[in-house]
């Protein structure tokens, strides 16, 4: 009885060093991202700084490998109604600012790096009016951090009547501009965005 028991147990013991039955692999399998405690909830935009040019605007941050809005208080410029090229400028900063304490708390990051530049459209180039230019290919940038881009741009006035972003490369001769949407598949799935753009005709 009692080497019955003793076997059982042993036969247990196999059992479960054997990760319940299944055999390992020494093939990498992609589990998708690891379970985050990220609340992923935008903080409560604070009371805006007072002072002339400053305004509340909207920008998107990542979080459980997606992109999300929050609020932030930005200075754009003592103009009514600002340039498309200096509202870019304007939230390419705010993307590239670390994220607030509360943002951070929340489990929000950013991919935007502090290299990123951008400028209007080249002259005498044929670029519409509206498009901008990186000092990289859009497809050379990270995907969170071009996904980024678009869909804070896609909410403002640097976007068209249809709220897409057009973007292209700093070499007008040779970088062709592209047109950017920000989807809903996008903000799931931001890694789509370096080929989601499509050919400005």
């Amino acid at each position: 009885m009692r080497r019955r028991a003793a076997g059982a147990l042993l036969g247990a013991v196999a059992l479960l060093a054997s990760g319940c039955g299944i055999r390992g692999t020494s093939v990498p399998v992609d589990a998708g991202p690891a379970p985050s405690r990220a609340s992923c909830q935008a903080p409560e935009p604070g009371r805006s700084a007072e002072g002339a040019g400053r305004v509340t605007v909207r920008i998107y941050l990542i979080c459980n490998s997606r992109i999300l809005s929050v609020s932030r208080s930005a200075q754009l410029t003592d103009e009514k109604t600002p340039e498309p090229l200096q509202v870019a400028r304007a939230l390419l900063e705010q993307l590239q600012d670390p994220p607030t304490r509360a943002e951070e708390e929340a489990g929000f990051s950013t991919a935007v790096e502090d290299w990123v530049r951008i400028s209007g459209p080249a002259k005498g180039k044929g670029d519409p009016n509206g498009a901008l230019r990186l000092n990289r290919l859009p497809e050379e940038l990270q995907s969170y951090a071009l996904a980024q881009i678009v869909c804070t741009f896609a909410e403002t006035t640097v976007a068209d009547s249809r709220h897409r972003v057009v973007l292209g490369g700093p070499d007008a001769d040779r970088d062709p501009l592209r047109r950017y949407e920000c989807t809903g598949e996008m903000r799931r799935h931001p890694e789509i965005a370096v080929t989601s753009g499509v050919l400005v005709a």
